[in-house]
């Protein structure tokens, strides 16, 4: 009887979830309820599939608003009615359009006009699908109304909104937020009325007694209509059946592409290599999932044709045919990758692909998706209210002032000493907490497939351009559509353009590149002694701190140990205490055999009987704990937090318990290896993923070993990696370049190279225009380079302002005149409000100015660049108030291992992370004074103690310990140094005191001048 229901995608409307109305609808007897959410479909399928757990018949529509101001209800008759309503809802978002007050024809939906709507639109001559709805607040108008005579047109409309007053609560706080106004300030109009709710079946059928009429009406819509969704196990996939219109077609183009690229990946065709081939070809036949495989050989072949980079990786990687089909770069019959975890007969969904692409080319390849096939959309997910997103909101809502929402978001708060409003912001917080507060795009996933995929869901047009489901990618598994990932990412895009850049600085050199001579990086003893030493600065996956720390305990010099350490590396492995025990066994190959049990060690020999990789957990439990595949792969499922059903993870963990208990095992063993699996499934690589990464970082590696500068260059004009643009600068210097800051005629946008000289790109100057940049670059490739600071100003068109920062920054130091004189002239030239948006008709005559003899110091210049770059290009070292006490720096370290030192640092990165008791403590990576890096620890009670403030140079006294051959050091005391006053506003009498006007231009020891 209950046409109108919402739930929480109901967006800033809705109270609650749409299986806590399945639970209300239990509650109250009803058996049969059409959930209409405010032009939203996000909760219908999984409606649909939990509905008959509730005893429930589920019916789907869709209640069609301008804002909250109702138009009419669209119920389904049918999937095709479903698809008609999603059409009609789809198209007006798309479009901004407003939704009628009259609804169109469907052929296989049902409308529904609200009772005050039909009154005041003055709606008459319904046709057959049409109905008018009355409300329990309406029927005290309704005998009073012309349309009681409408005896075949009423049905009951009583929306359900709400359970309870918290509910409404929540409602009324939703609407102020998305209104953004105090919520005493809300206007009544923008709430729903309280009285929405759901009420048992024999108390509406009592007060609609006197219009026994309406309710057979309802009666009657309501089992005129039926939705179905297949959500059993062994549901077919709904993406597109056949790529090329038929099975068979697709079967022989497969073979065909394999048997093509055998000769491309092997010399030698033995026959294991043949028997995995068949036996790969004849399971992913058998499954159906030929034209999941086609569809992404067309993606990779057309990135191929447009000379785009990617990496194929994921579980998709185990795949000898996707090795074949240039899927991936990532041999499997090298690695031994298990192809079970990648397709089994107990494996409903097909392989999972992720394709990553250059951020630049990644827009360009998702086009050519939609344009290439038909029924395509990107998966959407939901934005939720998170706690510090609640406080903020509901801080304005409630009116506290900025400080006060500052404040609580801390956390660092007694919660007795608040005053009662911030109370208020704590307690309904807890309201919205976790409940969708709009839609999104899923970070990569692309939807293709067989049906209408308005069949499933409507679509809504985000920025990006593209239509997006309205339901995220747990729930399109669940009704058997699979996601094809199309990733950006920064990485692809440095390799790309250090190839590029090499062509034009070294052109000779280019042409004997191969980047996808991945068997020749592996074997290069260059290359393999950078990862040695973990000189890796810039090169994906293996730069950050932990990742250089651990590649130096483990001494990686080959491919298998990256493959190993870019799984080992993910928290899981970690936090299950078992990436210590990999280093301790790897070190000492006797351990393993001493601590690892038989059949681990029997399992994962390669790996010392340590889980690394996500497949070990199909393979530990299927081997040693005796669950089929099938159950195993719901045990990784589950734990990697993509699974729905807790009930069934439970029953294969007890089956687990069982299994191993039956073998004998001891529980102390047992709830061992348990834990390991449960702490590291849901963070673990997949082998091939780790090996699909160890190919990329082995390319890297490769410029960053024979192009360096190049590579760097790229890497900056990408926008850097796990460090900020400064350090690539500095490592960049350390390799032998000739740092420049900005010039008008020798910089780009971004940065250049020209033999060995990099000139940074104009992009760094935080506060110029970049339509500024454009017209410099413009007239510069137009018409040559700049001869003075009056030709500048008479070819380019600018503002004061924006010249002073040029100058400020010593853009015009090819004219050899003192940048104090050159913005006197600026100056004298332009008047303030002189902003030149048009060219001059005739050239000028300029006027000569007499401008008394000025000097830059070095320290001014310093500190221009740390105001306008953000870094200066000195030494820092050198800025400080007091200069350091001692040289001391990393390479000192071996003297002092088990003593302390003094040592002092400029911060690069800290990572800040919690002991398992919750105390706070830190890890820090610093330069010492001759550019080199080292690390340091500070553990709780030191990190409770001392803070690091920011950027700066920070001195050290602490103990230089060893773990594995790392040193690092444990910090005892910190305190952050002084920088000089800055010179342009402070006393130069001061500093030139310290330093006599005299900066080095690089990170090593001072030297006398730039």
């Amino acid at each position: 009887m209950y046409l109108n229901c919402h739930t929480y995608y109901s967006l800033r409307f809705g109270a609650f979830s749409e299986l806590e109305l399945l639970e209300l609808a239990q509650q109250n007897q009803v058996t049969q309820l059409v959930l209409t959410d405010i032009n939203n479909t996000s909760a219908c399928l999984n409606f649909v599939r939990k509905a008959p757990e509730y005893g429930v018949r589920p019916i789907l529509g869709i209640d069609f608003r301008n804002g909250v101001e109702p138009c009419f209800l669209g119920i389904a008759k049918n999937n095709e009615g479903y698809l008609e309503l999603n059409n009609f809802l789809s198209h007006h978002l798309h479009e901004d359009l407003e939704i009628p007050k009259r609804a169109p024809v469907f052929k296989n939906a049902f409308v529904v006009y609200p009772f005050e709507q039909v009154l005041l639109n003055d709606l008459q001559d319904f046709s057959d699908h049409e109905f008018v709805g009355v409300s329990i607040q309406d029927l005290r108008r309704l005998p009073f109304s012309r349309l009681v005579k409408l005896k075949d047109k009423l049905v009951v409309q009583q929306p359900v909104t709400f359970r309870n007053k918290n509910d409404f609560n929540a409602h009324r706080l939703l609407r102020a937020i998305d209104n953004n106004v105090l919520l005493s300030k809300l206007p009544k109009e923008e709430e729903a009325n309280e009285n929405e709710k759901m009420f048992p079946i024999e108390n509406l059928a009592m007060a609609f007694s006197e219009f026994s009429f309406i309710l057979e009406n309802t009666e009657k819509l309501l089992n005129r209509c039926s939705i179905h969704f297949d959500f059993s196990k062994g549901r077919k996939p709904q993406n597109l059946n056949s790529y090329f219109g038929s099975v068979e077609e697709d079967e022989k183009l497969i073979e065909k592409l394999c048997y093509e690229g055998l000769p491309y990946r092997y010399k030698d065709i033995t026959d294991s290599i043949q028997n995995r081939l068949d036996k790969e070809l004849h399971l992913i036949k058998k499954m159906g999932f030929v034209s999941y495989f086609l569809i992404n050989w067309d993606i990779v072949s057309e990135a191929q044709r447009r000379g785009f980079y990617y990496v194929g990786r994921g579980s998709g990687a185990n795949s000898i045919v996707a090795y074949l089909l240039r899927i991936t770069d990532v041999d499997p019959m090298e690695l031994d990758l298990y192809f079970e975890r990648f397709i089994n007969l107990y494996r409903t969904n097909p392989p999972d692909f992720d394709i990553d692409f250059s951020s630049r080319d990644r827009p360009a390849m998702t086009q050519y998706i939609f344009e290439r096939f038909e029924n395509v959309a990107l998966l959407g997910t939901y934005v939720t209210f998170k706690e510090r997103g609640v406080i903020c909101e509901l801080g304005k809502v409630f009116g506290l002032p900025a400080q006060e929402i500052d404040f609580l978001t801390t956390g660092r708060y007694n919660p007795s000493q608040l005053d009662s409003m911030s109370k208020l912001v704590l307690k309904y917080g807890r309201l919205l907490k976790d409940k969708p507060n709009y839609l999104s795009i899923h970070a990569g996933g692309i939807l293709i497939s067989e049906k209408p995929l308005h069949w499933f869901s409507a679509t809504h047009l985000p920025p990006k351009g593209f239509p997006t489901t309205q339901y995220d990618m747990v729930i399109a598994e669940d009704v058997g559509l699979y996601k094809f990932d199309i990733l950006g990412q920064r990485g692809l895009g440095k390799i790309k353009e250090a190839l590029e850049i090499v062509a034009y600085n070294q052109p000779e050199k280019h042409l004997e590149i191969d980047i996808h001579d991945i068997k020749g990086f592996k074997a290069d003893i260059t290359i393999n002694n950078l990862i040695k030493t973990a000189q890796c600065m810039g090169c994906f996956y293996v730069e950050s701190p932990a990742m250089r720390m651990l590649l130096k305990k483990l001494e990686v010099d080959n491919y298998l140990g990256l493959v190993a350490a870019s799984s080992i590396i993910r928290p899981g492995v970690a936090k299950s205490g078992m990436m210590r025990e990999y280093i301790l066994r790897h070190r000492n190959q006797g351990r393993a055999e001493e601590k690892a049990h038989p059949v681990m060690l029997d399992i994962m020999p390669d790996t010392y009987g340590v889980m690394v990789y996500q497949e070990d957990v199909i393979k530990v439990a299927h081997h040693f704990a005796g669950l089929d595949l099938g159950e195993a792969d719901v045990l990784r499922r589950g734990m990697s937090g993509k699974f729905r059903s807790r009930e069934e993870f439970q029953k294969v963990k007890d089956k687990f318990i069982l299994n191993c208990r039956k073998k004998g095992y001891s529980d102390t063993l047992i709830f061992e290896i348990w834990n390991q699996v449960a702490s590291f499934a849901g963070y673990a690589f997949a082998k091939g993923h780790s090996a699909s990464y160890a190919v990329e970082s082995y390319q890297s590696l490769f410029l960053r070993a024979y192009f360096p500068l190049e590579y760097m260059v790229a890497v900056l004009n990408n926008g850097g990696g796990f460090y900020r643009s400064e350090f690539y600068i500095h490592d960049a210097r350390m390799i032998g370049a000739t740092i420049h800051p900005p010039c008008v005629n020798n910089s780009n946008i971004d940065n250049r190279i020209c033999g060995t000289h990099i000139y940074l790109g104009l992009m760094y100057l935080r506060d110029l225009e970049n339509r500024v940049m454009e017209r410099i670059i413009k007239e510069r490739n137009l018409n040559g380079s700049f001869a003075s600071l009056e030709d500048f100003l008479d070819r380019t068109i600018i503002s004061v302002e924006q010249l002073s920062i040029l100058i400020r920054i010593d853009a015009f130091r090819f004219t050899e005149i003192n940048k104090h004189e050159l913005l006197w002239k600026a100056h004298l030239m332009l008047s303030k409000n002189d902003r030149l948006e048009h060219p001059k008709l005739f050239p000028p005559r300029h006027q000569k100015f007499q401008i008394p003899k000025l000097r830059t110091t070095n320290l001014e210049t310093a500190f221009d660049q740390l105001e306008l770059l953000g870094f200066c290009l000195c030494s820092p070292f050198q800025l400080l108030a007091e200069p350091p006490k001692n040289s001391n720096g990393q390479r000192d370290l071996h003297l002092y291992l088990n003593k302390h030192i003094d040592i002092y640092g400029y911060l690069i990165t800290v990572k800040n992370t919690n002991t398992h008791s919750g105390k706070r403590m830190h890890f820090a990576t610093l330069v010492d004074q001759h550019g080199e890096v080292f690390d340091t620890v500070l553990f709780p009670p030191v990190a409770a103690k001392y803070y690091f403030r920011g950027k700066g140079i920070y001195r050290f006294y602490g103990k230089v310990v060893e773990e594995f051959g790392f040193l690092s050091i444990e910090v005892i005391k910190m305190q952050k140094q002084d920088y000089i006053p800055d010179p342009r506003y402070a006393d130069m009498k001061t500093s030139k005191k310290v330093f006599d006007g005299k900066i080095s231009n690089t990170l090593e020891e001072p030297k006398t001048n730039v």
